[in-house]
């Protein structure tokens, strides 16, 4: 039985050994690939190993260093700003449905299964931001729309409360005379420190990658995000590629890194992402597990 125990023990080792390689490879093969020269690139493909070293494609990256940097404070301020507040309006509206008693209950929790299948469309939805709200170049264009509350996370609160969190504890601060708002500040919020990580991280990321809202709202270039930048740099590459007879210079065109300026734009939209994973990390699975198992 032992010796069955250490076998059985020694193929899960090597089963998640295996899924960590498969998970890591295509990262190395990225950071890799944008460290290799274009036209080695071009040639041989992709490969773990710079057959030619060169980091031209960070070096044109960078070259609009300031529009770079600043991108990354506007990204790393909504991304801040907009997960805390997120949050805070996601778990408000979460609280009152995982208490039965509470007689809107059943209104709210048609209101956001309604909201998780139907939507008003782009058209309404952007006039009301941008003439009724009035908040097109501004920063709250990159905070507020479709990302302030989704009703996916406020499903996943509300199944961590009811499952997790007892009413007998609610219903003995009561006795002691908390409020509803004392009894999610000092219990509910406590109690759910795995929820509220896991969906910090989640709604973070979201803001991280988001590029929509500044291509639907904004066109001032002070509130262009990391994504859009990115992602502008990448069309003005393409569009002069294929413009060359009207650019000039087609052999400046042709030194342009293509292939190489997307895998550093991947590395540079990645990793403050790798950066702060490992702090939500031992939040994540349990939050996922547990906030998923009733409904």
């Amino acid at each position: 039985m032992r010796k069955k125990g250490i076998a059985g023990q020694a193929a899960l080792n090597v089963v998640f050994l295996l899924l960590v390689v498969f998970a890591v490879a295509p990262f190395l093969l990225l950071v890799s690939s944008s460290l290799t020269e274009e036209a080695t690139l071009m040639q041989n493909g992709y490969s773990f190993f710079p057959r030619k070293f060169s980091a031209e494609s960070y070096v044109y990256l960078f070259q609009s260093s300031n529009k770079i940097v600043r991108a990354y404070g506007v990204t790393i301020f909504v991304t801040f700003v907009g997960t805390v507040t997120s949050l805070v309006v996601t778990t408000l509206f979460a609280y009152p449905l995982s208490r039965k008693e509470y007689p809107l209950r059943n209104v709210l929790a048609f209101i956001v299964f309604f909201s998780m299948l139907f939507n008003g469309g782009l058209v309404p939805t952007y006039l009301m931001w941008t003439q009724t709200f009035h908040i097109k170049d501004t920063i709250w264009a990159l905070i507020i729309p479709g990302h302030i509350m989704n009703a996916f996370y406020v499903i996943m609160i509300r199944s961590y409360i009811t499952s997790n969190i007892p009413d007998e504890l609610v219903e003995a601060a009561r006795m002691d005379g908390a409020s509803e708002f004392r009894c999610l500040l000092r219990i509910i919020i406590p109690l759910s420190k795995p929820m509220m990580a896991t969906m910090a991280l989640m709604i973070g990321l979201g803001y991280w990658n988001d590029w929509l809202n500044s291509l639907y709202y904004i066109t001032d270039h002070k509130y262009f995000s990391i994504q859009a930048v990115l992602n502008t740099i990448i069309t003005n590459i393409q569009f002069l590629q294929s413009n060359t007879a009207q650019v000039g210079d087609s052999s400046i065109i042709a030194k342009l890194p293509s292939v190489g300026i997307r895998m550093a734009i991947a590395v540079v939209g990645i990793v403050p992402i790798l950066a702060i994973y490992p702090f939500f990390q031992k939040y994540f699975v349990k939050g996922i597990v547990v906030g998923g198992v009733k409904g």
